[in-house]
C-alpha cells in the first residue's frame, strides 16, 4: 500500500521518540513473548495487515498471524491475530498497531451499517475528503473494506464545483465552462446545487454529476425527476443512519457520507501478552 511505511514510521517516531522508558527499565533483554489481539465488541475487520506491518517495522523478526480476512464480520471476543517475538518489540509496537487497527475497523464497521441501510435501493455509499490528515489513504481503504466506494481522493483527481467556486467564477454555467476548457476529456465535472433552479442551471451547463446539497427529501425527489437520468445524482449533507434510507429511496445514485471517516468510533480491541 503506497505510503504505508512512512505513516507507520512517523507514528512510531511520535510514540517511541528517544526510547520506551518503561520497557527499557522493566523488561529484560530478549524475552520471548506471545500476544493475542482480541475484538471486545462486534466489528468488521480492517487493517490487520497494517497492524502486522507496525510490529515488523519495530522488529523484522516478529511474527504476525492474522486470523481473519479483511471485511470479515466477527463477534465480541474473537481472536483477530497472534503476534510472537521479543517482548520489548511487541510492547513498543502495541499502541501504534492498536490505534491504526481500531480506527480502520471503526470506519469499516460504520460503513457496513450504511451500506446495509440502503440495500436494495440502488444507491451507493461513498466517502468524502473529511479524513484525518495524513491517514486519508488508510481511511479510504477501510471504507472500501466496509462495502463503500471512494469519492475523489483529493483536489487533484476530480472536479467538484462547489458554491464558493461558482460564486468566484460568476455562476454555475461560467464555472462549468471554465472547467471544461481546462481539464482533459477523461474527467467528469460535478456541480454542487442547493435548489431546483441551480439543478436546472447545472443541467444546462452539461454537468455529468449533480450534487444535491442539504435538500429536503421532497425537493430531492423533484430534483431526481428533473435530472431524469441526464446526470448522475449525488445526495450530500444531513446524512445519518436515521435518514439515509429515505434519501436513497428518492432515486439518487450516490450518497456521500462524511461521517464514515470524520465520526467513526474506534473499535474496542485489546492486546494480551504473555511470556513464552
Amino acid at each position: 500500500m503506497t505510503g504505508l511505511d512512512s505513516i507507520i514510521e512517523q507514528a512510531l517516531r511520535e510514540d517511541i521518540h528517544t526510547g520506551d522508558i518503561t520497557t527499557l527499565a522493566v523488561v529484560p533483554e530478549r524475552v520471548p513473548a506471545r500476544a493475542r489481539l482480541l475484538a471486545k465488541e462486534p466489528l468488521v475487520v480492517a487493517g490487520l495487515a497494517v497492524a502486522g506491518r507496525v510490529f515488523t517495522t519495530v522488529d523484522a523478526e516478529v511474527r504476525f498471524a492474522p486470523c481473519w480476512a479483511e471485511g470479515a464480520r466477527v463477534a465480541a471476543g474473537s481472536l483477530l491475530a497472534e503476534v510472537s517475538g521479543d517482548a520489548a518489540s511487541l510492547l513498543q509496537g502495541e499502541r501504534v498497531a492498536l490505534n491504526l487497527l481500531q480506527r480502520l475497523c471503526g470506519i469499516a464497521t460504520l460503513t457496513a451499517r450504511y451500506v446495509e441501510a440502503v440495500r436494495g435501493t440502488g444507491a451507493r455509499i461513498v466517502d468524502t475528503r473529511k479524513t484525518t490528515p495524513g491517514l486519508r489513504m488508510l481511511e479510504k481503504y477501510a471504507v472500501r473494506v466496509g462495502g463503500g466506494i471512494n469519492h475523489r481522493t483529493g483536489l487533484y483527481d476530480g472536479v467538484l464545483i462547489k458554491e464558493n467556486h461558482s460564486a468566484s467564477a460568476g455562476g454555475i454555467i461560467a464555472a462549468v465552462r471554465r472547467a471544461r476548457a481546462y481539464i482533459p476529456h477523461t474527467l467528469k465535472i460535478e456541480v454542487e446545487t442547493e435548489s431546483l433552479d441551480q439543478v436546472a442551471e447545472a443541467l444546462e451547463a452539461g454537468a455529468e454529476i449533480i450534487m444535491l446539497d442539504n435538500m429536503e427529501i421532497g425537493t430531492m425527489r423533484q430534483a431526481v425527476a428533473l435530472i431524469d437520468g441526464r446526470a448522475l445524482v449525488e445526495a450530500s449533507g444531513g446524512v445519518n443512519l436515521e435518514t439515509v434510507r429515505a434519501i436513497a429511496e428518492t432515486g439518487v445514485d450516490i450518497i456521500s457520507v462524511g461521517a464514515l471517516t470524520h465520526s467513526a468510533r474506534a473499535m474496542d480491541i485489546s492486546m494480551l501478552l504473555e511470556r513464552g
